[in-house]
């Protein structure tokens, strides 16, 4: 009686003070009598949480050091304990021999709260005891008190913060029977691992509409808190970022349309922000045009998506030197320059946007009215480096679990500044550049280019940048110009877009003690699939599925190792608007059914999950009967040459079915030089390229990927006139005479395929 009373007083006095609310409570009573309850350790205040709402009194599993503080030892009279050593193996069977009696009992997995705000190092002793006492795992999901002044977060503290208790259904793990010993306890500590995953994914609420979610992350992380910065050098608060947004609302309203489609043809500048912003407080859907595509790809793009309004920038135009692009699109759509927005600013506009920033909840209620997180957020074209262009449509859905997803792996904090430079018409630079650092309370720095190799290192010294997003080209570029000392405040440097190379790996290493974490994604899938972490990290693979996301291989004729990866979850797009559809949305769908993508990327999933990138499905050559991956002929030549750039071509051949071509910047590379590395290393002859040629560069897109559309055109042309010279590549079968490693070009911008 006495204990219910307490639980009576103490849900009352955490509703009063931290609104807690809680849900899933149904799951409790469907876990049975065998169970272990996990939860996320947040706060000094989870313990109490789960002792207050749990309908029965649990023992809880406590860490020796936790219950010997004196601190505790009020609230340890109230409650059960079990006091074990999660890494000891005895207090591991005893925890085991005492579930197996039919009991109830919690424990954190971590052993420790977090200090990054998300996941910390999951102890193998959870796994071993749900598998071995064969109990039922019942999560609960805590969020909200790692704001609470009871965390150890520090600079993300505030006095009430409203938390969330969400039980989510029990589950068991399930293993191989064959498995014993330490590969079982390996394969339990993995399953426990990707559980919390899960949980710590739950807790973040992503039905709901972008602009919402900044406006939550503004009231979370301070109005004041300085969020965004470009090359201005001129920081805006959210609050600033919000009210700009609306002043800017006024005129945009009056020339577009609810739930129009609306091109933004801008580089990475604050300026940028406010005007996606701008269009998603009006319900418009932005539609991210890539200016170095050409003015044809971006012509064919606002035809695609039906696009009638373009916004730019006179000064982005003239910079630049787009003043023909710009000539040509104002023939077909509306081409509207912000500097002739601003000038136009009545007074009533401006008194009407500030108005609407001191209370900017209400005034986006009143703008969209019916905003739903399943409709149109935005569109980005991809083109790809190898096809037509076609629109990819996100909801808010996408991008927000995205953000979920991400955020269970890498912690952005209200103290981390992310360089961005990749382009935000690219969904890396978007979503992962701008949207999740605004979500999470990191400052973004805008720079418009990622292509200046020796002002960015220097630039992330200045600014004490901690987080650097971009791709193997640009991470090489950077290292060849940095000091080591520039990049001694990044904390995450993670390698996207491309394969990461193991020469730009272990130079960053080696230069500059930085591990690069390697992630993979599509735009389709808003766009990450999967990413290394400190915690979790396999060199060779782009890391495990994230959590919510359902992955499947389908076999591929020719095939052996892997197959063609598809994927489905809540952050894969709504569909494609495809050219003269009429604007219809062509839903997701692949062999699997509707809601799954095909990537178009042949994979292979490892024993722990870990995903290996292959290639392209496209990018295999069926060489007299078996199918070779040209990816690892460019990695041949990485091998023979590891200073250079290389990339492999096909084309038909009347005796093969398929010959290889590769192209290289090494203007001393030879045929035999490859062949004689292939045989060192053991590969069949099948992968030597049928010719080497060099060319002055190889045509690269604004990412820092291959164009190998314009390749295979270079490279079609020099194979059908057989003159060994066309344009800036030529060929050579036999030995090159000295070699010469002079300066190595920088990439060039091109369009874009994710």
């Amino acid at each position: 009686m006495m204990i219910r009373f307490l639980k009576f007083l103490l849900r009352g006095l955490l509703r009063l003070l931290y609104g807690v609310r809680v849900t899933g409570m149904e799951h409790y009573y469907q876990a049975g009598e065998r169970v272990l309850i996990i939860a996320n350790h947040t706060s000094l205040l989870d313990g109490i949480l789960l002792y207050a709402w749990l309908p029965e009194t649990p023992t809880f599993a406590i860490n020796t050091r936790i219950a010997a503080r004196k601190s505790f030892r009020f609230f340890l009279h109230f409650v059960d304990l079990f006091i074990m050593d999660p890494t000891g193996p005895l207090s591991v069977k005893s925890m085991i021999k005492f579930i197996r009696g039919n009991r109830k009992a919690v424990i954190f997995p971590e052993g420790r709260i977090t200090v990054t705000g998300t996941l910390m190092k999951v102890y193998e002793g959870p796994g071993m005891v749900a598998d071995k006492a064969d109990a039922m795992i019942l999560p609960v999901a805590i969020d909200g008190a790692q704001y609470s002044p009871f965390s150890y977060l520090g600079d993300r503290t505030r006095w009430f913060p409203r938390i969330t208790l969400t039980v989510l259904p029990p589950e068991k793990i399930r293993l191989d029977p064959a498995l014993r010993g330490h590969v079982r306890r390996k394969a339990a500590a993995l399953a426990m691992q990707n559980l919390m995953f899960r949980l710590v994914y739950s807790t973040y609420d992503y039905n709901r509409t972008l602009f919402a979610a900044l406006l939550d992350a503004m009231r979370q992380f301070g109005r004041n808190s300085p969020i965004v910065e470009d090359i201005n050098r001129e920081p805006l608060s959210y609050g600033t970022l919000v009210t700009r947004a609306m002043i800017l609302a006024q005129p945009l309203s009056r020339q577009t349309r609810d739930g129009e489609y609306v091109g933004l043809l801008l580089p990475n500048t604050a300026v940028t922000v406010v005007g996606f912003l701008a269009l998603q407080y009006l319900g418009r859907v932005p539609a991210m045009l890539n200016f170095s595509s050409g003015t044809q790809v971006i012509l064919k793009a606002c035809d695609t998506a039906g696009i009638r309004t373009v916004y730019t920038s006179r000064r982005f135009i003239e910079t630049a030197g787009l003043q023909t692009m710009a000539e040509e699109l104002s023939r077909t759509v509306t081409l509207i320059y912000l500097e002739d927005v601003r000038a136009a600013l009545t007074s009533r506009d401006r008194i009407a946007g500030l108005l609407q920033g001191k209370l900017p909840r209400r005034a986006y209620r009143r703008s969209v009215p019916a905003a739903t997180a399943d409709a149109p957020a935005v569109i980005l074209f991809t083109s790809g480096s190898e096809g037509l262009p076609k629109g990819v449509v996100l909801s808010h859905a996408n991008l927000l679990s995205n953000f979920a997803q991400v955020r269970c792996h890498i912690d952005f904090r209200p103290s981390d500044i992310l360089f961005t430079c990749l382009p935000l018409y690219h969904s890396f630079g978007l979503n992962a550049g701008l949207i999740m650092p605004l979500l999470g309370g990191s400052k973004v720095f805008l720079y418009p280019t990622p292509l200046h190799y020796r002002i960015i290192p220097e630039l992330i010294y200045e600014i004490g940048a901690t987080i650097l997003f971009g791709t193997n080209t640009f991470f090489k570029g950077y290292a060849r110009y940095a000091h080591a000392f520039d990049f001694r405040t990044l904390r995450y440097v993670v390698a996207g877009a491309e394969k990461l190379r193991e020469d730009t790996r272990r130079l960053w290493n080696d230069a500059f003690g930085i591990r690069i974490l390697e992630g993979y994604g599509v735009t389709e899938t808003s766009p990450v699939i999967a990413v290394n972490t400190p915690i979790v990290n396999k060199t060779g693979t782009v890391g495990q599925p994230l959590p919510g996301l359902e992955c499947r291989l389908l076999p591929m004729e020719g095939i052996s190792e892997g197959g063609r990866l598809q994927v489905k979850g809540p952050n894969v797009m709504l569909g494609y608007l495809l050219h003269q559809s009429g604007g219809d949305i062509q839903p997701a769908a692949s062999e699997l059914g509707a809601g799954w993508h095909d990537t178009g990327d042949i994979a292979a999933i490892d024993e722990q999950g870990f995903i290996h990138i292959l290639g392209r499905a496209r990018r295999f050559a069926k060489v007299g009967g078996e199918m070779i991956s040209l990816t690892a002929v460019e990695e041949l030549a990485m091998r023979t040459w590891p200073d250079y750039h290389h990339a492999a071509v096909s084309l038909p051949d009347e005796r093969k079915g398929e010959k290889i071509i590769l192209v290289t910047d090494n203007p001393a590379a030879t045929r035999r030089q490859i062949q004689n590395t292939a045989r060192a290393l053991q590969y069949s002859e099948l992968y030597i390229p049928r010719r080497v040629l060099q060319a002055e560069k190889l045509p690269v897109l604004a990412t820092g990927k291959t164009d190998y559309v314009i390749l295979n055109e270079l490279v079609q042309t020099e194979d059908r006139d057989g003159s060994g010279r066309i344009g800036k590549i030529t060929g050579k079968e036999g030995d090159a005479a000295k070699t010469d490693k002079g300066s190595k070009p920088q990439p060039a911008a091109s369009a874009d395929r994710r």
